[in-house]
């Protein structure tokens, strides 16, 4: 059995160091992608995983597919079509300056992609959950009912459905799409969300919101509400952050079940290198933990031990072994050796 993941992949380009964006004209480049990332993330991890996508076929799709490939992802289903890569670029941040993200996804080779040029009962043959998020409805109308057409292909095969919300007010202002529809049925199909009280507030058009901060209260009441609205959702994973600067984070993990639910305690996250795909990484780690039979603690705590060793890598993917989450776990910082 196997992990499908559909989403775009893309390039991402960051300024090196902490430069500005173009203050010297040079670029890191990494393959990118939320659905990318949690795939390589699961690979890592000793998974099956087949990723399906489009890319051009030049020499940029050429590496993309290559890259995946590399990390042991079945790329067979990365179709060969359109002429462009999506990108995007990242500005880091440093001190109190936070970081910045560009996008240049318009008119890619995946957004382009129509619903009907996708093959579910080949894509889903063997596959036993669909992993998507709510960046691929973002891209537009056309993504939007591939992404739609894609979960609900899932369900009708039996098939476990896990969707992170990923909001990404950017990408949704492109166009007149309706992000609280085409989410709630995206949700509707899925056992397993990633998604805070936010992205419940989002879904249901309510605040969850309190004075005073209180975030296990907000939590609580708006996974209760999500159980209500979607009865096919048995599972929330959520993170909580506390931005002290750029380079010193406070991170947590909560698991909800229509059962009860799951809090870790904050770790602190010093001497960041790169946040960006740390929630990729979360999900690639609670979905690892799910699948190897693991508590809801299992859930929190393998999930915030990715995420966590995600900020020590530059790049958009997390690249780490169950021997680095053990490690981890264990709390051992001392040479490897």
């Amino acid at each position: 059995m196997k992990f499908l993941a559909f989403g775009e992949i893309m390039l991402r380009l960051s300024p090196p160091g902490r430069e500005l964006l173009l203050q010297t004209p040079k670029f890191d480049v990494w393959v990118a992608g939320a659905e990318a990332n949690v795939a390589t993330a699961l690979a890592r991890l000793g998974h099956d995983v087949a990723f399906a996508s489009a890319v051009p076929d030049n020499d940029l799709g050429d590496s993309a597919i290559s890259t995946l490939r590399g990390h042991g992802i079945d790329t067979s289903f990365i179709q060969r079509r359109g002429e462009r890569m999506g990108l995007y670029f990242v500005t880091s941040g440093a001190g109190m300056r936070a970081t910045e993200v560009v996008y240049d996804r318009a008119w890619s080779s995946f957004a382009e992609t129509p619903a009907e040029a996708w093959d579910w009962n080949t894509l889903l043959a063997g596959v036993d959950r669909l992993h998507l998020s709510g960046i691929t409805p973002a891209l537009g109308p056309v993504p939007a009912e591939a992404a739609l057409a894609a979960a609900r292909a899932a369900i009708e095969r039996g098939i476990a459905v896990s969707f992170d919300g990923n909001w990404r007010g950017k990408l949704w202002a492109r166009w007149d799409g309706n992000p609280r529809a085409i989410l709630s049925e995206l949700v509707g199909h899925a056992d397993l969300m990633f998604g805070n009280h936010r992205d419940i507030s989002l879904l249901l058009d309510k605040d969850f919101s309190h004075d005073g901060e209180d975030r296990r209260r907000e939590a609580a009441e708006a996974a209760e509400a999500a159980f209500t609205a979607f009865p096919r959702l048995d599972t929330i994973a959520s993170t909580a952050r506390h931005v002290e600067d750029a380079d010193r984070h406070r991170l947590s993990a909560r698991i909800d079940t229509r059962t009860g639910h799951v809090q870790t305690e904050e770790v602190t996250l010093a001497g960041i290198v790169d946040r960006i795909g740390a929630g990729d990484a979360f999900a690639a780690g609670v979905l690892h933990a799910l699948r190897t039979g693991g508590s809801s603690e299992d859930l929190a705590r393998t999930g915030l031990a990715l995420a966590a060793l995600k900020h020590s890598l530059p790049g958009d993917a997390s690249l780490f072994r169950q021997a680095d989450i053990d490690a981890y776990l264990a709390g051992g910082l001392d040479v490897r050796r």
